[in-house]
Parts: structure tokens; C-alpha cells; sequence
């Protein structure tokens, strides 16, 4: 089970690797939200996302001749290009199981890593299935993308960098709005703030028709979306929260958001329109949480990450022609 420990490890075998994001803030964005409003764009960090974190973790902390087999991963394309780039890093093969309606861009930039690309489609097949096919059959270990507990403590690594530059500032109290998949950044997020700033409360965000970690939190047990594809925001479309990523939210997080599909393009028009940062649909859920619901946020300061960055020209294209 992940722990402050392990996120603190993660920490030190991440330095020097991944990118330190800072917090941006414009007074545009402030006076939308009605509140002080701070954004984490992990969207800068290594292949477009905090994915690279949890990636970097995961396969750094496997022994020597464990990695050397290679490792797999199933992803619509932050987890994957992670993955694929932690892998190049240390010279082993990876393979990667993708969503056939994944955006172009993360199957092409995940190929570009070096990786074995292998697609299947969402809606009728069972991801989990292939890859335990596939390790058993190549030898590869199965690294997955949020219930791992080395992955939710690379991504844990996000909010010890929130803590101190939210002490730096002063920020005592806020409601730090993650955008949520499987959780594994939520969960991550809301460890290292229980240790660090017991003050700033994790809140996950999700967009519409795929709510199922804040129905979970609401109802108290482990709930799944009726669809499993479909949705704009691809990046963070899950069945169900982790088993190892619910308890951890359960027992830390704050109610769950949910967002529409116009608010999460809405703020992605903002984001770049006031800070010239780049977000993709699932990234931008967050930053919609906190200028389209400020009567869901409490206190004068939410702190957003922006998660993800890697969208399609034309989606981007559309947010910009309808909102910018």
C-alpha cells in the first residue's frame, strides 16, 4: 500500500528526471472564479503530462533484471507515452495497449518513444485481459496506470510540490481540484497533503456521464460508469476507481466535481487565452471545476492541475473558435 514513505523515495529517484511544474496564476482567471486561483500545469511536464511521473516510479523501482524483460502498459496515450519514455530512458522494451479511438497524437507520440503499439477496441474488449495475456506470454511486467502503488507514488510527488509552494505563499487552507480518472493522482495528490499541508484538501474532478469516483465517494462504495468510451475527455475515461486508489480517496478527499464537456473546453480557451497554456479535454476538468462551480469550492484559494496537454489540433481548434 502506498505511503508518505514511498512517496518521498519516489521523489528522490524522480529528481533530476521529472520537470518541477510551478504555480501560475493570472487575476483574469481570479475574477471568474470568484477566488484566488493557482494552477499546476503538468501539461509541461515530460511527454505532456504528469503521467511521467508515476511511469518513472514504477519502472525505477523494479530490480535490474526484472526491467531488463521489458514492461507493458495499458493507456489511452498520458500513461502510455510515460511509460514509453521511462522504458527508453532505461533501454528496455515496452508495449503499450491502446484504445483504437485514442487520439492520433498519443498513439503517434507513443510509437515515436519507442514503443510496441497494440490497439483494441474500448467498448467491447477487456484491456485487463490483453495485458495479462500479453505478460505472461513475452515475460513483461505489467505496470498498470493508477492501481499501482509505485505509480500513486510518483504521481504523489505532484502534491509534495504543491505543499511547499503553498507554505511558500502562506496558503494554509485550499481545495486542491485534481482531474480524476482511476484516481491514481488523486490519491497520490492526497497522501502527500496529509503529511505536508494537512490544511489543503484534495477534490477530484470529472466530466459528465463518467462521475464514478464521485458517486463512489458519495455512496461510500466502489461504483462504475455504465459507458466506457464516448466521452471528449479520453485522457481520464476509467469503469471504475482503483481498489487500491478508492480507500485512499475515501478516507482524505473532499466531494467529488463534475463537470460538462462545454466547461471543460471552456477552460481550456482560458487557460490558453490568459496563462498560453495548452490543455487537453481531461486536463482542463479541474481549472472548469473552479471557474464554473465556485459554490461547490470551499475557502478563497483552489489550487488546479492542469493534468495533460496532449490534444488533437482540431479539438483545441474548436475550444478556441467557441470559447476564446
Amino acid at each position: 500500500m502506498t505511503d508518505i514513505t514511498m512517496i518521498r523515495a519516489a521523489q528522490a529517484r524522480l529528481a533530476g528526471h521529472a520537470r518541477r511544474t510551478p504555480l501560475l496564476a493570472s487575476p483574469f482567471l481570479d475574477e471568474i472564479a470568484g477566488r484566488r486561483v493557482l494552477i499546476k500545469p503538468e501539461c509541461l511536464q515530460h511527454t505532456g503530462s504528469f503521467k511521467y511521473r508515476g511511469a518513472r516510479s514504477a519502472i525505477s523501482a523494479l530490480d535490474a533484471d526484472t526491467r531488463a524483460h521489458g514492461v507493458i502498459a495499458f493507456s489511452s496515450g498520458n500513461h502510455a507515452q510515460g511509460i514509453a519514455l521511462a522504458a527508453h530512458e532505461f533501454g528496455v522494451p515496452s508495449v503499450i495497449i491502446m484504445p483504437s479511438d485514442a487520439p492520433r497524437l498519443k498513439i503517434d507520440n507513443t510509437r515515436a518513444l519507442g514503443a510496441e503499439v497494440v490497439l483494441y477496441d474500448r467498448a467491447g474488449e477487456d484491456r485487463d485481459a490483453i495485458g495479462d495475456r500479453l505478460s505472461a506470454e513475452r515475460g513483461l511486467t505489467l505496470i498498470r496506470p493508477f492501481d499501482e502503488p509505485q505509480v500513486i507514488a510518483g504521481q504523489g510527488t505532484t502534491g509534495l510540490e504543491i505543499a511547499e509552494d503553498a507554505t511558500a505563499l502562506g496558503i494554509e487552507t485550499a481545495d486542491v481540484l485534481v482531474c480524476c480518472g482511476g484516481g491514481g493522482l488523486t490519491s497520490g495528490i492526497a497522501l502527500a497533503l496529509e503529511a505536508d499541508a494537512p490544511g489543503l484538501r484534495a477534490r477530484p474532478v470529472e466530466p459528465e456521464g463518467f462521475d464514478d469516483v464521485a458517486r463512489s465517494l458519495r455512496n461510500g462504495r466502489i461504483e462504475r460508469n455504465t459507458r466506457s468510451a464516448g466521452g471528449l475527455c479520453d485522457a481520464i475515461i476509467t469503469p471504475q476507481p482503483g481498489a487500491l486508489t478508492f480507500p485512499i480517496m475515501h478516507r482524505l478527499c473532499g466531494p467529488g466535481i463534475v463537470v460538462s464537456d462545454d466547461e471543460a473546453l471552456h477552460a481550456m480557451a482560458r487557460a490558453f487565452q490568459r496563462l498560453k497554456v495548452v490543455a487537453e479535454p481531461g486536463g482542463a476538468v479541474a481549472l472548469a471545476a473552479a471557474l464554473f462551480h465556485a459554490d461547490e469550492i470551499v475557502g478563497d484559494t483552489a489550487i488546479c492541475i492542469v493534468s495533460g496537454g496532449n490534444v488533437d489540433a482540431d479539438i483545441f481548434t474548436t475550444a478556441l473558435a467557441r470559447f476564446g
